[in-house]
């Protein structure tokens, strides 16, 4: 009994021991080089450009290895990697390692077009990202259209593009949804559409819900397609409220800046009776107002007075006054710059034009756009007659403004005119100047000091005996060892 009790430890010894030696054994580590590759589809079914009998149960993608179950992007969700349309929700996505299952909410119905596009938000499980999007177009009774629907979506009080902006098309009157996704500088292009009328929407989707939500931008517009067309979407914020004052500064002596709660409408021109100034303690003061700009207008305003102003001066200075404006003299104590190889010799021809900084017009179609109707803004300036009162307060009224929706209405604000700091007075516990220290002129060499005569020099002190010579010691003989230089 021992013995076989004894043998059994003995193999479970073995056993342990084999298998930490195989843990602990070196060797070449797992895998090959590292994979840099993304991801991509290799085949989706049914395939693109097909005309089914009968609706599939669901749509297959296939890809070339296994992806992620999460998805780059706002919603990291795996159903948020496909846009399946025309479709009324979010369609059911499923993960199988290497591929997706789509099934749309309701099925996929017979004759229709289906649009299934495949978002660059795929990664694999090294974190190597999708490059491009993958499209799929196939029918469920009639025929594969040509027509292409494309356009630009920009956020327009911002003043620029909309990236990854929300597409939808409803084709009418079905109201069926077709969808897409904007580029980075929110250019888009949908080609396989069924031809007919679309109400087109834009919108600026930062949930990131593929849904348009009602505190987020749009625009819409209504157009027909045949073989092709283009929308191009001003997104913003539809507010039904009217516009409200939201800051009102002193921007100078005779400019006050008055911001709104949203932008107000394009060409909306505010007269000088709608916009009321006047002293708190006394609403019946009124103050003039000369003019109500925008921010342009105010620009070429001021651009206007400066130049009044610099030749006024220059006709104050009269005709005979040659020493202000005349253009200093050329250096010609220098060598003049030759051409590379040859320093010192003056180059011939005109001087080569200098391109480096030369500013590159932004040709994008974002920013045609936005120079065919320049963004709406929320700002105004008051050019006042006279200059305000310092630490007085003022009540700001306007009157009759509309906002980019539509929406009229009328703004109230307050002012407190800035009391100007005084000027600080001069120091004058600094210390005054050395003047003991010789000017040393420019170029020239330093002066000598006169001699100082006022002093008289003192007399010779006769009161200290002085010492007898030491005849003590013996003068030490001469040397008799060096030789004379002449020797």
């Amino acid at each position: 009994m021992l013995s076989s009790r004894t043998a059994g430890f003995g193999a479970l010894a073995a056993l342990v021991l084999a298998a930490v030696v195989g843990c602990a054994s070196m060797g070449p580590p797992p895998g090959g080089p590292p994979d840099h590759d993304p991801p991509f589809v290799t085949q989706v079914i049914p395939d693109s450009d097909a005309v089914l009998e009968q609706p599939p149960s669901q749509v297959t993608i296939v890809f070339d290895e296994v992806i992620a179950e999460r998805v780059a992007g706002t919603r990291p969700d795996i159903q948020y990697s496909v846009l399946l349309s025309p479709d009324t929700g979010l369609a059911t996505v499923d993960w199988h390692r290497g591929r997706l299952t789509v099934k749309p909410k309701h099925g996929f119905q017979a004759g229709r077009i289906y649009r299934l596009e495949v978002l660059p938000v795929i990664s694999d499980l090294r974190n190597n990202r999708m490059r491009r999007s993958h499209l799929t177009v196939f029918s469920t009774g009639p025929a594969i259209p040509s027509a292409r629907l494309s356009g630009t979506v920009v956020d327009w009080p911002a003043g620029r593009a909309a990236p990854n902006g929300l597409i939808e098309a409803f084709l009418l009157p079905d109201s069926l949804d077709y969808r897409a996704i904007a580029d980075s500088i929110g250019n888009f292009s949908m080609p396989a559409m069924p031809p007919g009328t679309y109400l087109v929407y834009g919108t600026i989707d930062q949930s990131g819900d593929r849904r348009r939500g009602p505190s987020e931008a749009f625009d819409t517009v209504r157009l027909t397609l045949s073989d092709s067309a283009r929308a191009d979407l001003y997104a913003f914020v539809h507010d039904t409220t009217a516009p409200r004052l939201r800051q009102v500064e002193l921007a100078d002596s005779l400019t006050v800046r008055v911001s709104f709660t949203a932008p107000l409408a394009p060409g909306l021109a505010i007269d000088t009776s709608q916009a009321h100034l006047a002293p708190a303690s006394d609403s019946t003061q009124l103050i003039g107002v000369a003019a109500v700009l925008t921010q342009v207008q105010l620009d070429s305003v001021r651009a206007a007075a400066t130049a009044a102003a610099a030749a006024a001066r220059a006709a104050a200075r009269g005709p005979g006054d040659t020493t202000r404006g005349r253009p200093a003299a050329p250096d010609t104590s220098r060598a003049p710059h030759g051409p590379p190889g040859r320093p010192g010799a003056a180059a011939s021809g005109p001087a080569p034009r200098d391109t480096t900084q030369r500013v590159r017009h932004d040709t994008t179609l974002a920013q045609r756009m936005l120079l065919r109707r320049p963004p709406p803004t929320d700002i105004r300036f008051l050019r006042l007659a006279a200059p305000l009162t310092p630490g007085q307060r003022y009540v700001v009224i306007v009157d009759s403004v509309r906002s980019i929706t539509g929406v009229w209405g009328g703004a109230r604000g307050q002012l407190l005119a800035p009391v100007p700091k005084p000027p600080s007075a001069r120091d004058t516990s600094r210390a005054r100047g050395d003047t003991t220290r010789t000017h040393v002129p420019a170029g020239g060499a330093v002066p000598r000091a006169a001699a100082d005569t006022s002093r008289t020099a003192a007399p010779p002190d006769t009161t200290r005996p002085v010492a007898p010579p030491d005849t003590t010691r013996p003068s030490a003989p001469p040397d008799t060892l060096r030789r004379h230089p002449g020797t």
